[in-house]
């Protein structure tokens, strides 16, 4: 009975984190970041100091609950128009603003990750995409001494080129 008593204690306490175990990917300051399902490659910033994600977003567009946009030329200059899930109060070096905050999927490393990724126009900073930590706490350890230290994996799925709509937008009334 004790010895039973010892076995479930053991497996209540640290099977979980057994289970649950991730391993943890080392990242540099820079890394390439592919944005899934398009495989659109950007080199972005690893920066521990911001609380969320952000890529360049231009030519901003706002239609209700759905934003249109494109990335820089230098990564075709891809159109987007993707559902709006929230809007996020932003302080940053250009100051204080507001911003639409959308759902994507990265890849990073060896991982894929759904994140909310808040839009902005980035045209006067190096790197169109900024990680945070809300994408760095799913097991990513930076070393900042370092860059392009992991390349991306996940597979890519063929897509089009023709703007991309996550969900069906509302026939205009």
């Amino acid at each position: 009975m004790r010895h039973a008593l010892c076995a479930l204690l053991f497996f209540i306490l640290l099977a979980p984190g057994v289970i649950r175990a991730e391993k943890e990917i080392t990242l540099g300051t820079v890394e390439e970041v592919i944005l899934l399902p398009w495989g659109v490659k950007l080199l972005a910033r690893i920066d521990t100091g911001a609380t969320t994600t952000s890529l360049d977003a231009r030519e901003l567009k706002i239609e209700g609950k759905v934003v249109e946009f494109r990335l820089p030329d230098r990564y075709e200059g891809r159109p987007f128009r993707l559902p709006i899930i929230e809007w996020k109060e932003v302080l940053s070096a250009e100051g204080r603003g507001r911003r639409p905050v959308v759902d994507m999927d990265l890849c990073i490393g060896s991982r894929q990750i759904r994140a909310r990724v808040n839009l902005n126009d980035r045209s006067e900073v190096k790197y169109p995409l900024i990680i945070g930590r809300n994408v760095l706490k799913h097991h990513f350890i930076v070393d900042v001494r370092r860059a392009r230290v992991t390349e991306p994996e996940c597979p890519i799925p063929p897509v089009d080129k023709k703007p991309v709509l996550s969900e069906p937008l509302p026939a205009p009334q």
